[in-house]
């Protein structure tokens, strides 16, 4: 069903575009869809004429109503058989709108058969002749890192560490390496030794495994029909995640056995040269105050993780994103992929150090999405893609990936997500920065009119969006640093329950302000203490690239680093606006947050409502997603300084809107439905 905005409007005719496109006022398309007379969804001729509306570009009108295959989803497919390695069966793809694939050479004998690389290559060479955008996934299923199991089997040494704690032992310090009940034994694929990714030796030896191989093959299509690499979960491994599901760990491969009677202990990631690493840059000896890390409450236990955890997520970001990012440069494309575990702060740091700080050295951040019920933004999602949005816009850059499917709803209970419900998920995922669609929905299980449909919907939403910039006005205080200094490692799977009552308050804080700010309709970014540290305050806010920020949310319990204390300081004296919460409990002002934007505010705060706001060649753009299950109606104000046009991302078509008095329009929702609101310039 088409969103509807009620104001005082009559249809306006094709007929009367004709003539005002006659007299070069109008690009040469009728915006309106032809309903009756009496829809109201339209403003009055007498009105259009007195006060011109905003008109768009033909480029955005083009797209919009066909969008182009850049802007269209990516279909995750890995290895391409040999009999759709060819023109006609990429062409069906092309022909259910999609845009590009994901791919790989086949999983068997993987990287090293030579009849598996021609059919990448004849799969990359149709690619390329009908058009299609390829991205290249870097891995034998996942996480990546590993290179199919080649990296250790060549260099067994360059195994990922833990040092593991056991202070009835003695010695109570050991390194092992870290499998047991990690990642590399726990995830959906196999069950495989994994390489350091803090080791550079190892993380070169991956690169020569597998992307080198890819540029020999294929070095041609790089930078033109190849566009990105895509990294699947890689993380330090050093914690206990917890075992499968006992019917999904029946169905994983185990590649390299199991001890199943290793005691398990609490670890932290490890590297043969982190002490040296540690003592030139805090010129003190981690080793004699290795028990910091696992234990004790008092300053100096404290500021021992904080800087051990500091550490780590430099190497991580240098050694593993930074290398990847450096050769992706260097052969003329991007840097993608996703994290493990975005949705939580408290495995974000034996995981990464700083999950922020890592996909800063991503080009095109991402996120993983495996439920298409569009509210799960309401409890997890909005971190989710908060992190690699706040990422983007941090890097002065605005493509942004998402690794979406259905995966919980046939998991759980047998049933593909609705086609409402996946254009439900896009959308918000869109209003939160998200451009990049790559898809694991199974296209050969759905009618293709509804897939064509979703695709359009998907393209339509980035043909407006992706050329646009985020408009936050608010930041929210990403609190890392906080939680390096709580985090106590502990030997079974990694839990809240685990910590101590003070992360458990940081990390409650935090994401009740980041669902609360969501759910009230605030756009915000997330910033850690170090961007913190370095931005600038200016009479117009606090300053960070070509950024400006009104407001800054600090999460309860926080203790900001004194560098951007400091900043935080002087914003407020030049009268910024900062809101402290006092408990994981607390209400804020969000009624004064909402009021630093002109547009986008309901009467009445819904959580089943997400607005997005852009701005894009001096156009104030919203993005309106209704993701609950049934109709909603309120007012939601737009700058009456502004004229206004309504696009249907579903249909493709584009009313005219007249505020109200007060600037405000009557909004209808019907469930799971999305509308673009684009302003003049």
């Amino acid at each position: 069903m088409k969103a509807k905005i009620s104001t005082p409007t009559a249809h306006l005719s094709c007929l009367l575009w004709g003539l005002l496109f006659s007299l070069n006022l109008f690009p040469t398309q009728c915006l309106g869809d032809g309903s009756s007379p009496d829809s109201p969804s339209y403003v009055s001729p007498g009105s259009l004429i007195s006060q011109l509306p905003p008109v768009l570009p033909a480029r955005w009108l083009n797209s919009f109503s066909d969008p182009e295959p850049n802007f269209r989803p990516l279909q995750i497919l890995h290895s391409v058989p040999a009999q759709m390695a060819n023109t006609q069966s990429l062409t069906s793809l092309q022909n259910i709108g999609l845009g590009g694939v994901v791919i790989n050479v086949d999983f068997s004998d993987y990287l090293l058969s030579q009849k598996n690389w021609q059919i990448f290559e004849q799969a990359l060479k149709a690619a390329h002749q009908v058009g299609l955008r390829v991205w290249i996934y870097d891995e034998q299923g996942y996480p990546s890192g590993a290179a199919g199991g080649l990296v250790l089997k060549e260099h067994p040494d360059l195994e990922a560490l833990a040092l593991t704690y056991n202070p009835s032992h003695n010695p109570s310090f050991q390194l092992r390496p870290a499998y047991e009940r990690t990642h590399a034994s726990n995830n959906y694929h196999a069950a495989q030794r994994y390489p350091n990714l803090i080791d550079s030796h190892a993380v070169r030896c991956f690169l020569e495994k597998t992307h080198d191989a890819y540029w020999h093959h294929a070095h041609q299509w790089f930078g033109n029909t190849i566009e990105a690499l895509f990294t699947d979960e890689p993380s330090l491994m050093a914690v206990n995640t917890g075992p499968l599901p006992s019917q999904a760990r029946d169905r994983v491969r185990i590649i390299d056995p199991l001890n199943n009677d290793l005691l398990p202990l609490p670890s932290v990631p490890w590297i043969k040269d982190l002490p040296q690493l540690y003592r030139n840059r805090y010129k003190q000896d981690i080793m004699a105050h290795r028990s910091s890390l696992f234990t004790g409450q008092d300053q100096y236990d404290i500021q021992v993780r904080q800087q051990f955890w500091a550490l780590i997520a430099d190497l991580m970001a240098q050694r593993y994103f930074g290398q990847i990012q450096d050769w992706a440069h260097t052969h003329h494309i991007a840097s993608s992929g996703h994290t493990l575990y975005e949705e939580s702060l408290l495995f974000q740091v034996p995981l990464y150090g700083n999950a922020l700080k890592a996909m800063l050295r991503l080009d095109i951040p991402g996120m993983d999405m495996l439920s298409s019920d569009p509210q799960v933004i309401i409890y997890s999602g909005g971190i989710t893609a908060q992190l690699p949005a706040s990422a983007a816009l941090f890097n002065g850059t605005r493509k942004v990936m998402t690794e979406v499917s259905d995966f919980h709803q046939w998991m759980n209970h047998k049933k593909r997500a609705s086609l409402a419900e996946m254009c439900a998920t896009a959308a918000w995922q869109a209003a939160l920065g998200v451009t990049e669609f790559t898809l694991y929905y199974d296209y050969r299980n759905r009618q293709p009119n509804d897939y064509r449909a979703y695709c359009d919907f998907v393209g339509r939403l980035n043909s407006i969006l992706r050329p646009a910039r985020l408009a936050p006005k608010v930041l929210l205080y990403y609190p890392i640093y906080d939680i390096w200094g709580q985090y106590l490692p502990t030997a079974q799977k990694l839990s809240p329950q685990s910590q101590t009552k003070k992360l458990r308050d940081i990390q409650n804080s935090f994401f009740q302000l980041c669902r609360q700010m969501t759910t009230n309709q605030i756009s915000f970014t997330l910033i850690d203490h170090e961007l913190l540290a370095a931005a600038k305050i200016s009479p117009d806010g606090i300053k960070i690239n070509n950024h400006q920020f009104k407001a800054l949310v600090l999460p309860a319990e926080v203790q900001l680093p004194p560098s951007a204390a400091e900043v935080v300081k002087r914003f407020e004296t030049a009268g910024g606006k900062v809101l402290r919460a006092q408990s994981p409990q607390s209400q804020l002002d969000f009624a004064a947050l909402n009021n630093l934007y002109s547009s986008g505010k309901l009467d009445t705060p819904n959580d089943k409502i997400i607005v997005g706001r852009f701005v894009r060649e001096d156009r104030n753009i919203l993005i309106v997603v209704n993701v609950g299950p049934i109709d909603f109606a309120d007012n939601l104000t737009l700058d009456n300084q502004l004229n206004w046009l309504a696009a249907h991302p579903d249909t493709g078509k584009i009313d005219l809107v007249k505020p109200l008095e007060m600037g405000k329009i009557k909004l209808a929702l019907p469930a799971r439905s999305t509308l673009i609101l684009i302003g003049s310039p």
